[in-house]
C-alpha cells in the first residue's frame, strides 16, 4: 500500500506541474498540442500528393514512413489506437502509402500486413471510404461502393435523406465527395504504384450492412442503392447539382483553416477542385491545399498529419487547470489565454446549425483556430465557464457581452429532451445511420451526456438557468446507466462521461447525498485499478458492451475520475488519495505527464484521438483541486466544471 502524499510533497508536485504547463503557453497566450489519430490520415496525405500528381517531398515521405512503421501493430497490421486490434481499412491505407513511398513489398513488415489483409478477404473488404480511395486509384470498381448521387444536394429539406439531417462532419466530407463519385476521376499517380496484391479474386465487397445497422433498414437502403446504380442521370440536373456542391464548398472553405477544419473534408475539397479543372494556383484550390499542409507535424526523425487542430479546446481547458493552481503567474497566463480566445467568438456567421435554429443568434466558439460555420457547444461552454470564473476571481475582465452571447447560443441550441449535441440541435435522424454509405455509424450528432454535462454546468455557474437548466438535469438523470456511469461520446469513455455529468450536476447544486451522484461516485470507486489509477480502453465503445473491463491506468483518465469523485463530494474518500499517489509518483522531469494510450473520441468504433495535451493539464487540474478542497471546510466544488 502506497503511503499518502504529504501536503508539502503535493505542493511541490502542483508547483512543478504549473511551471511545466506555463512553459508550454505560446507567446500570444494560447495553448495548442498535437492531436494524433491513427495511420489513416498520414497515409491519405501521402496518397493525396500522388493523386494530384504533385512533386513529392522525399524527406517528408521518409519521415512519414518512419512514423507508419513505428505504429504498426505486433499483429502485422495497423490499429485504430495504441495497442488496438488490427483494422483492415487502416492497414490497407498504410500499406498503400508505404508502397508509394518506396517500401519493398517483400520487406517483412509489408509481407505481414499483406498477409493479414488477404486473410480477411482482401482490400475490397475495407470500409466505404477506403474503397472509394481504391476506386480513385483504379484499384476497385465503383459498383463496389454505395451510390450517393450529387443530386442529393438539390433535394428539399423535408426529404428524409437530406444533408441538413446529417452531422457537420458528414456534410463537409460528403459534399465534395459527391462530385468525385459522380465524375469518377483517376489519380494521376506519376509513380504508377498500385496494390493488386491486396485484392483476392472472386471475393465480393464488404457486406453492405454494418454491424450497427438493422436488417430492415439495411435491406431497404440496399434495394435503393441497386436502383440508383441503374439510373441514367440527366445532364441538366447533374450539372446543377455539381455546381451547387462546388458553390456550397466554396462558401464554407474557411481560408487556410480549411473546409470544416478537418482533414477528410479539406482533402476532398482539393480533389474536387482538381477534377473540376481548377489549376493549382487558383485561389480556392490553393488555399484548400495549404490548409492540408498546415496539419503536418514534422519532427527531426518522423512526421505525420493531424486530423485537425485543437487550440481553443486546449487553451480553455488549460485555463481551468491553471485557475486551480492559484499563483500570480498562472493567473496571468489565464488572462492571456482568455484574451486570445475572446476575438475568436463567432458573432456574425449563422452556420449550418441555423437551418434547425434560424432564430438563434450566433455566439459560439469553434474547436480550431477558425471554423466559423461550425462552432460547437462543448468549446463554447468550456470557454464561457472559464471567462465567468476568471472574472469572479478578479483574474481577467468580465467579458460580459461574450459570456452573454455564448450563453444565448448554448441555450438556443438545446435539443428536445433537454440534452445538447456538439454542433447541431436535434440531429437525431437515427435511420440515416443505416444507409450503405454510413458503415462508420457516425453520420449524426445527437445529444450526448458529456456535452450536456458541460452545458448544464455552464448554465448553473452563470445562475438563473430556469427551465433549460432543469431540463438538462433531467436529461442527465435519465441517461445515467444502471451501473451509475454515463457514456462519453468525445472522450474515452464512461470515465469521461461520468466525470462530465457529475461536474455539471454538482455545479447545478446536486449534493453527495443525491442518489444520482452517489451512483456515479460508486461506479468510479468500483473500477479503480489496483495501482490507484484509472483506465479505460477504446474497446468500451463496442456494440455488445456489458460493463467496465479493466485497462491500464492513464494520467488523463485518472484525473477525470478524481475530478468526478470530488464533484460528487468524495474528496476525502481513500480512492481519491490513491489517485493522488498514482499521479504524483508518475510525474516526469518536466513536471508534467505523458501517455501513449488514446483517450479522445472521434467516432466510436472507427476513429479515436490522442490529445497530447490531456496528460499535460488534466493531472494538474485534479491535483490542485484536491489541494484546494482539502484546505477548506466545505469540500464542495464551487464551479460548473
Amino acid at each position: 500500500m502506497n503511503a499518502p502524499v504529504e501536503h508539502l510533497e503535493l505542493e511541490q508536485v502542483v508547483r512543478a506541474a504549473t511551471e511545466g504547463l506555463l512553459r508550454e503557453q505560446r507567446p500570444d497566450g494560447h495553448f495548442v498540442y498535437e492531436l494524433e489519430a491513427d495511420c489513416t490520415i498520414p497515409a491519405e496525405y501521402v496518397l493525396l500528393v500522388h493523386y494530384l500528381g504533385e512533386t513529392a517531398n522525399p524527406e517528408l515521405e521518409r519521415k512519414i514512413g518512419v512514423y507508419l512503421r513505428r505504429i504498426q501493430g505486433a499483429h502485422g497490421g495497423w490499429p485504430l489506437y495504441h495497442e488496438g486490434a488490427l483494422d483492415i481499412s487502416a492497414t490497407v491505407k498504410a500499406y498503400f502509402a508505404l508502397k508509394m513511398i518506396g517500401d519493398d513489398i517483400n520487406a517483412p513488415h509489408m509481407v505481414r500486413a499483406r498477409e493479414e489483409i488477404r486473410k480477411r478477404g482482401g482490400a475490397i473488404k475495407a470500409n466505404v471510404f477506403t474503397r472509394i480511395l481504391l476506386c480513385l486509384y483504379g484499384q476497385a470498381s465503383w459498383n463496389d461502393v454505395p451510390t450517393v448521387p450529387p443530386e442529393l444536394i438539390l433535394l428539399p429539406r423535408w426529404f428524409p435523406i437530406h444533408l441538413s439531417k446529417m452531422s457537420y462532419w458528414a456534410r463537409t466530407v460528403i459534399v465534395p465527395l459527391l462530385v468525385l463519385c459522380a465524375l469518377r476521376p483517376v489519380a494521376k499517380n506519376p509513380r504508377g504504384v498500385h496494390v493488386p496484391e491486396l485484392l483476392v479474386p472472386g471475393v465480393p465487397a464488404a457486406s453492405p450492412r454494418a454491424l450497427h445497422q438493422s436488417h430492415t433498414w439495411s435491406a431497404f437502403f440496399g434495394v435503393l442503392d441497386k436502383v440508383l446504380k441503374q439510373v441514367h442521370w440527366p445532364g441538366g440536373p447533374r450539372n446543377r447539382a455539381i455546381e451547387k456542391c462546388r458553390a456550397w464548398t466554396t462558401e464554407r472553405l474557411n481560408g487556410q483553416d480549411g473546409l470544416g477544419a478537418i482533414y477528410p473534408a479539406m482533402a476532398n475539397s482539393v480533389m474536387m477542385y482538381d477534377v473540376l479543372g481548377y489549376a493549382p494556383e487558383h485561389p480556392d484550390r490553393a488555399i484548400a491545399r495549404l490548409s492540408v499542409e498546415k496539419l503536418l507535424v514534422v519532427k527531426d526523425d518522423e512526421a505525420y498529419c493531424q486530423p485537425c487542430v485543437s487550440p481553443v479546446w486546449d487553451t480553455a481547458l488549460a485555463a481551468h487547470a491553471l485557475m486551480e493552481a492559484k499563483t500570480p503567474e498562472a493567473d496571468a497566463a489565464v488572462a492571456r489565454g482568455l484574451a486570445w480566445m475572446k476575438p475568436l467568438q463567432v458573432l456574425d456567421v449563422a452556420g449550418d446549425w441555423a437551418e434547425e435554429r434560424p432564430d438563434v443568434r450566433p455566439g459560439g466558439w469553434a474547436f480550431q483556430y477558425r471554423n466559423d460555420h461550425y462552432p460547437d457547444l462543448d468549446d463554447t461552454a468550456v470557454v464561457v465557464l472559464a471567462m465567468d470564473r476568471a472574472a469572479k476571481a478578479g483574474i481577467a475582465p468580465e467579458y460580459k457581452n461574450a459570456v452573454a452571447r455564448g450563453r444565448e447560443w448554448v441555450e438556443g441550441m438545446q435539443c428536445k429532451g433537454g440534452g445538447w449535441g456538439a454542433f447541431d440541435a436535434d440531429n437525431s435522424y437515427y435511420y440515416l445511420n443505416n444507409i450503405p454509405f454510413a458503415d462508420h455509424g457516425a453520420l449524426l450528432d445527437p445529444p450526448t451526456e458529456d456535452v450536456s454535462g458541460r452545458c448544464v454546468g455552464m448554465l448553473a455557474q452563470l445562475g438563473d438557468g430556469g427551465a433549460r437548466l432543469e431540463e438538462g438535469i433531467a436529461y442527465l438523470r435519465r441517461t445515467q446507466r444502471v451501473d451509475g456511469s454515463w457514456w462519453g461520446r468525445w472522450g474515452v469513455n464512461y470515465v469521461y462521461g461520468t466525470w462530465s455529468a457529475l461536474a455539471g450536476l454538482a455545479g447545478a447544486g446536486l449534493t453527495a447525498g443525491d442518489a444520482t451522484m452517489k451512483k456515479g461516485a460508486a461506479w468510479l470507486i468500483a473500477i479503480q485499478n489496483p495501482d490507484g489509477g484509472w483506465g479505460e480502453n477504446c474497446d468500451s465503445y463496442k456494440l455488445d458492451y456489458r460493463g467496465y473491463e479493466p485497462a491500464p491506468s492513464t494520467a488523463s483518465q485518472t484525473a477525470w475520475a478524481m475530478l468526478g469523485l470530488m464533484a460528487a463530494g468524495e474528496v476525502d474518500h481513500p480512492a481519491v488519495a490513491r489517485g493522488i499517489q498514482w499521479l504524483t509518483s508518475r510525474q516526469e522531469a518536466d513536471g508534467l505527464w505523458t501517455q501513449p494510450h488514446y483517450t479522445g473520441g472521434g467516432f466510436p468504433r472507427v476513429f479515436y484521438l490522442n490529445y497530447h495535451g490531456y496528460p499535460r493539464f488534466f493531472p494538474l487540474w485534479a491535483l490542485a483541486r484536491y489541494r484546494n478542497l482539502k484546505a477548506t471546510n466545505s469540500r464542495r466544488v464551487e464551479y460548473g466544471l
